[in-house]
């Protein structure tokens, strides 16, 4: 298989700080980590937005920091904070699919609106010092608004462009859509890189196949629920079972340990925190230990939960 690069997709409210840090430290595989999107909210920036992307943070081998913005304005006061703390790169968010956000022309909401999206996107050239990429679906109504955004996009000095064939109104639901996906490669000139239901070894190498000159593959919903799925790519080989549930085991300790001492807000909040970490995770394992899991109601019962599922052999 050949050794195609992997890039961690961010996913709100999971891939934090502490989360890529101790994946990049027990699995690895990934050759680029983003951080969720940073945004305006009511003026200012959220304080954990800027703590995740403090470089101090952050111990992965590639981070590249995510904005999104309905507006060009909004969107360099970002980019500012960015280049203050030292990044020469940004990925530009116009693919998220949230409706609260999305009504408001961010992410995928902007893509039926070319002249947003070019003024948004003449910031790229303002700012040569910074390599820029744009992660983005197919539309938000229909697959042929990202068509017509080509011209505006060509134009533009992108490191690369990833795309997930999906409709920003589908939000993660329905099949993806590869016909749209093969049409939006055939004419883009810039690198592309697939985003969209890579779950397994068998899915990277379907989509390699189908579309042999990627220059990469993202993946977000598949690696949280194997951790491994990308150090199993990069070695050709599933982990043995004991094997992941060792990483895994350190994996969790090392961000339970950093939530804990950083949450002020007492055991619910730590509990309702950890309990994410679980959310599409090992959809195939024991249910009845995942779900005592997903069920405890204090930390203690958390504790012994995951005590039971990593003890399980």
């Amino acid at each position: 298989m050949q050794d195609l690069p992997i890039h961690f997709a961010p996913l709100q409210g999971y891939t934090e700080a502490f989360y890529r840090n101790a994946h990049a430290a027990c699995f690895g595989g990934i050759d680029t980590y983003y951080t969720p999107f940073v945004r305006i909210e009511k003026g200012r920036f959220r304080h954990r937005d800027v703590r995740g992307i403090e470089p101090a943070n952050n111990q992965v081998p590639h981070l590249v920091p995510q904005l999104i913005a309905p507006t060009a304005e909004k969107a360099e006061a970002i980019l500012s904070l960015f280049i203050e703390k030292g990044y020469e790169e940004a990925d530009i968010n116009l693919g998220c699919p949230f409706p609260l956000l999305a009504k408001r022309h961010n992410g995928s909401g902007i893509l039926p609106y070319p002249e947003e999206v070019e003024a948004l996107l003449s910031l790229i050239q303002k700012y040569p010092q910074i390599s820029f990429s744009i992660k983005m679906r197919l539309g938000w109504e229909n697959s042929d608004e990202c068509l017509k955004l080509l011209p505006i996009i060509n134009d533009l000095p992108l490191r690369q462009v990833t795309m997930h064939p999906r409709l920003g109104k589908q939000q993660y639901k329905g099949e993806v859509d590869l016909k749209g996906f093969a049409a939006f490669q055939d004419a883009c000139k810039h690198p592309i890189i697939y985003n969209g239901d890579i779950n397994n070894l068998e899915d990277i190498q379907r989509i390699q196949d189908k579309f042999p000159t990627l220059a990469g593959i993202m993946i977000g919903r598949g690696l949280l629920a194997n951790p491994a799925l990308a150090a199993e790519h990069r070695q050709g080989r599933v982990f043995e079972f004991d094997e992941m549930v060792e990483k895994l085991h350190s994996m969790h300790k090392s961000v339970y340990t950093q939530y804990a001492e950083q949450l002020q807000g007492g055991d619910a909040q730590l509990l309702n925190k950890m309990k994410t970490f679980w959310e599409y995770l090992l959809p195939n394992a024991d249910k009845k230990l995942l779900k005592a899991i997903h069920k405890s109601t204090s930390l203690n019962k958390y504790n012994q939960a995951v005590s039971a599922f990593f003890n399980q052999r």
